[in-house]
C-alpha cells in the first residue's frame, strides 16, 4: 500500500478531498453495521506496521484540545495547580476549548517523543481517531486529519478498498 512521505502528503490528501468528502458524505446516509469493526481491524493493521516515532507531524503541525481532566491530570504531573498550566502551556480557541499556545507541540522533544506521554491528552491517546466508536460521526475530522497522518490517509485508502458505497 501507499506509505505517502510528509512531502507528499498534504497534496495526496488534496487531490483525494473530493472523493473523500462524497465517499464520507455516503458513508454517514447509510453506514453499514460492521463499520466500527472494519476500522477496528484496518487501524489495527496500519499500526502494526507504523512507528508514530518517525513522523510526529501530528505534534508538529497541530495541537490537541486539552480537556479539564487532562488538565486535572497534566497539572498534577507537573505538580502544579491546573491553573499554573492553564496559564503556562494553553490558551482558549474561538471554539472556548483549551488548545496549546503554539505549536509544534510543547512537550515534543527532539527525537519525537512526548515529554508528557503516561499523562498526555485523550485527544493525543485517540489520534487520528480511525479506531473510534460510531466512525462515520467524525468524518469531517478523519478528511483533516488525512493530510496531517500518513497512517489515517492509508486506513482511510484502504477502507475505501474494502467498503464500496
Amino acid at each position: 500500500m501507499l506509505k505517502p512521505n510528509l512531502n507528499e502528503l498534504g497534496k495526496l490528501a488534496k487531490d483525494k478531498h473530493i472523493e473523500n468528502k462524497k465517499y464520507f458524505d455516503k458513508l454517514k446516509k447509510k453506514a453499514p453495521k460492521n463499520l466500527d469493526y472494519l476500522m477496528q481491524d484496518l487501524h489495527d493493521a496500519e499500526f502494526k506496521k507504523t512507528n508514530c516515532l518517525d513522523c510526529a507531524n501530528c505534534c508538529k503541525t497541530t495541537g490537541p484540545l486539552f480537556t479539564l481532566a487532562d488538565i486535572e491530570r497534566i497539572s498534577k504531573s507537573f505538580k502544579q495547580k491546573p491553573q499554573q498550566f492553564i496559564d503556562q502551556y494553553l490558551q482558549i480557541d474561538e471554539d472556548q476549548d483549551y488548545v496549546l499556545q503554539s505549536v509544534p507541540c510543547t512537550f515534543l522533544e527532539a527525537d519525537n517523543k512526548c515529554f508528557i506521554y503516561d499523562v498526555r491528552p485523550k485527544a493525543c491517546r485517540e489520534f487520528p481517531h480511525t479506531d473510534r466508536k460510531k466512525f462515520q460521526q467524525i468524518a469531517d475530522l478523519t478528511l483533516k486529519n488525512v493530510a496531517i497522518c500518513p497512517a489515517a490517509y492509508n486506513i482511510v485508502e484502504k477502507m475505501k478498498e474494502k467498503l464500496s458505497l
